[in-house]
């Protein structure tokens, strides 16, 4: 795994496993703010949470990823994954891209639903 592509999408991190390929998230360090922006909503930063922009940012933005990434979140953690590992490559440096756009993230958010 490419050093750099690591670096790229940190503080997510990849794992590989025999038939498929996750990209996850330690909830709670990342985008707080967000979260805190939505709290009297209902939502906690929770990986339920982040499943719950990461689905708007796919239907909205990236809807080529809608058959191909699945989400597994728990609550400490965001859990992207694939069978086809070059697609989850592109769909995780796409997301975080997007979540360092402030106000991007906080429009998709404004649509997210709490899981």
């Amino acid at each position: 795994m490419d050093t750099n592509f690591k670096e790229t999408i940190k503080p997510f991190f990849w794992v590989e496993h025999a038939n498929s390929v996750s990209v996850c998230l330690e909830v709670g360090n990342y985008k707080t703010h967000i979260f805190q922006a939505w709290e009297e909503e209902g939502f906690e930063g929770n990986g339920y949470d982040w499943a719950s922009l990461a689905n708007v940012f796919v239907i909205e933005k990236e809807p080529k990823f809608k058959k191909v990434v699945k989400f597994d979140p728990e609550g400490s953690m965001f859990c992207a994954y694939s069978s086809e590992l070059e697609t989850l490559k592109e769909f995780i440096i796409s997301f975080k891209q997007a979540c360092e756009n402030d106000k991007l993230i906080l429009d998709l958010f404004s649509r997210a639903e709490i899981d």
